[in-house]
């Protein structure tokens, strides 16, 4: 360690800095930073999980899940969400292999299994809506349009960082930087993979059960 003495208006000010700072590996800090963003994330659906399970029985003598839900269509749904998630799995096997073409490949199809997703969901909120059970109907469908509707955000994001980065591999291929962004986006797919599962069981098997 090396003590330095810069002067400030005549008075010695002494600065103490580390001479042999060890290298970091290249990208470390994005990876630390986005578990760090996954985290906050894990927060905020827990809290909304969790007025979920406080609201999730006041229909206001409204309709209530067994009235709304279609388990056959929710299932589909998840299906959708699912197999995106392998298939991003088989993009990132070829990415390590360094195959440019096989990974687009799969990553776009990763994204259509994504846009299908959304659009039951979308189909799924506006059939509700339709039949009278919006948000503002009861405190049971306020929780639930927020959760659902979040995830559903959260995977309107993910698509649009997926099609960037598909863009990014065509302009400059596999370097080290985009593999970097393509695990990263890896693990917040998969994050709202296993965030489903729980609004699945939590929301809509639960839900008709009771």
């Amino acid at each position: 360690m090396n003590v330095t003495t810069p002067t400030i208006n005549g008075t010695e000010v002494p600065v103490f800095y580390v001479v042999d700072e060890h290298d970091h590996p290249a990208g470390s800090s994005t990876m630390l930073g986005f578990w760090l963003y996954l985290m906050s994330d894990c927060l905020i659906f827990a809290m909304l999980f969790a007025t979920f399970g406080v609201l999730g029985g006041s229909y206001a003598a409204g309709p209530g899940p067994k009235d709304l839900f279609d388990l056959k269509l929710v299932a589909l749904n998840t299906a959708m969400l699912l197999f995106s998630s392998i298939t991003y799995g088989l993009a990132m096997l070829e990415m390590m292999k360094g195959r440019v073409k096989s990974t687009q490949m799969w990553l776009g199809i990763t994204g259509l299994f994504g846009l299908a997703f959304l659009c039951i969901e979308l189909y799924e909120f506006h059939h509700m809506i339709h039949e009278g059970a919006g948000p503002w109907r009861s405190a049971f469908l306020s929780s639930f349009f927020t959760l659902v509707g979040t995830h559903g955000l959260h995977v309107t994001f993910g698509i649009i960082w997926l099609v960037t980065l598909m863009v990014q591999v065509a302009r400059f291929g596999l370097i080290e930087a985009n593999q970097r962004r393509l695990m990263c986006l890896s693990m917040f797919w998969h994050f709202l993979d296993v965030v489903w599962i729980g609004v699945f069981t939590f929301v809509y098997l639960l839900g008709v059960l009771r």
